[in-house]
């Protein structure tokens, strides 16, 4: 059993850490900026029964550390505390990405910086702050652009621009932009950096890794569908273990990981693939979110939590997969803006279905989804045959009946 220091939870409504935790037999404190927040959500509050919280504040690390003596591991899978976990680990003598490595991960700009100074190819990018500045760097760059927060994260607040008349409505919605997000929750305020940068077009994928001093292993990709234009929300994606199938994928990914000096956790790297090979999009100092790591646990036949865990207290890496399982998701939208009445799922018997998981609930105000925080849920399916897993998933989406006010 392991002292186990949890710092926010994913989504501010992931739970699956805890749970992991709990079925591990290890002993858990949260630590948070905002209690209440997880203890009005019944399911996380059943999870929290039990669990030392810890009220963080305004995260005052001098005042905290005196606080968090005994842990035998830190664990954060929320990007807005990923370097303030990273200093807290640090603090305790424990494995954890550095806090230069987590700090440099929370800006974008910076990132590419540092791998085209070690002679990794990146696209034609620029920092931008307020409206002046974006419409400037739009002008000079040209079209296709794509414009988000150094500091961003989710598929959040993201904008492409490919067309003159996107261009038009950038100028005219420009201070509306340069000011997103502004406030990211759980006392976290956006940095207020813009960057404007190439949109490359090709298939999206994210690569899964864990890392143990240097080594990375690379768990699965996971093969990304997006909701059509303009959105920016993913429809849902295939995750493939990897048994060796994706060794020149590993190469570039730990390439990416070595140029930052990222030596223990997990990352979430996503990539667009190019006639002329990989191009990066970000990395992620964390697990993946948005339950993807269900996905993970169901393709490997492994917990991906348990893993991270046994990864940060005991130093372990996780072990080979021992077949290629697949493991899919599709996300739920709604048809129109509106209020939600009703979402129910249909009957499904086939062993292939692992699960769903609703965050819109009736009586909540929601839209067609531009980012991933419009959509209303997802179901998974997992299994050796790919296409059969694919085809159930969508078929389950399909049979879903949504009414809305």
């Amino acid at each position: 059993m392991s002292r186990l220091l949890v710092i926010e939870l994913p989504g501010g409504d992931d739970g699956d850490i805890l749970a992991a935790a709990r079925a591990g037999g290890h002993a858990l404190t949260l630590l948070t900026a905002d209690p209440a927040h997880y203890r009005a959500q019944p399911a996380l509050a059943a999870l929290l029964a039990g669990v030392a919280v810890i009220d963080a504040g305004g995260f005052d690390l001098p005042a905290l550390l005196p606080r968090l003596a005994g842990f035998d591991a830190v664990l954060c899978l929320q990007d807005l505390r990923i370097v303030e976990a990273a200093e807290i680990a640090a603090a305790l003598g424990l494995r954890h990405v550095s806090p230069a490595t987590a700090a440099l991960c929370r800006d974008k700009v910076a990132v590419r910086d540092r791998l085209a100074a070690a002679g990794i190819a990146q696209p034609p990018h620029v920092r931008v702050r307020g409206a002046e500045e974006l419409i400037a760097a739009a002008e000079a760059l040209g079209l296709p652009l794509i414009v988000k927060p150094v500091d961003g994260f989710g598929s959040q607040n993201i904008f492409a621009l490919r067309t003159p008349d996107d261009l038009m409505l950038l100028r005219a919605a420009a201070g509306l932009i340069a000011d997103a997000p502004g406030d990211y929750g759980l006392g976290v305020a956006a940095r207020g950096e813009m960057v404007v940068e190439r949109l490359i077009a090709g298939p999206l994928i994210g690569c899964d890794t864990m890392s143990v001093d240097g080594r990375h292993r690379l768990l699965g990709v996971n093969e990304k569908l997006a909701f059509p234009p303009p959105a920016f929300a993913l429809r849902g994606g295939c995750f493939t273990a990897h048994v060796g199938q994706f060794d020149d994928l590993a190469a570039y990914a730990a390439m990416l990981l070595d140029a930052i000096e990222f030596r223990d956790g997990a990352a979430h790297t996503e990539l667009i693939l190019t006639a002329d090979g990989p191009q990066l999009v970000e990395i992620n100092p964390r697990l993946v979110g948005a339950r993807i790591a269900r996905l993970i646990s169901a393709a490997r036949g492994a917990s991906a939590h348990a893993d991270l865990i046994a990864l940060h207290a005991e130093g372990r890496l996780p072990a080979p997969a021992i077949g290629p399982g697949h493991a899919v998701t599709r996300w739920l939208a709604a048809p129109m803006a509106g209020t939600l009445r009703s979402l129910a799922l249909p009957d499904c018997a086939d062993p292939g279905f692992i699960g769903a998981t609703l965050l819109a609930q009736p009586g909540d105000a929601v839209t067609p989804p531009l980012d991933n925080a419009d959509r209303l849920g997802c179901v998974m399916t997992a299994g050796q045959d790919r296409a059969a897993a694919e085809a159930l998933a969508e078929r389950i989406v399909a049979e879903t009946t949504i009414t809305m006010a």
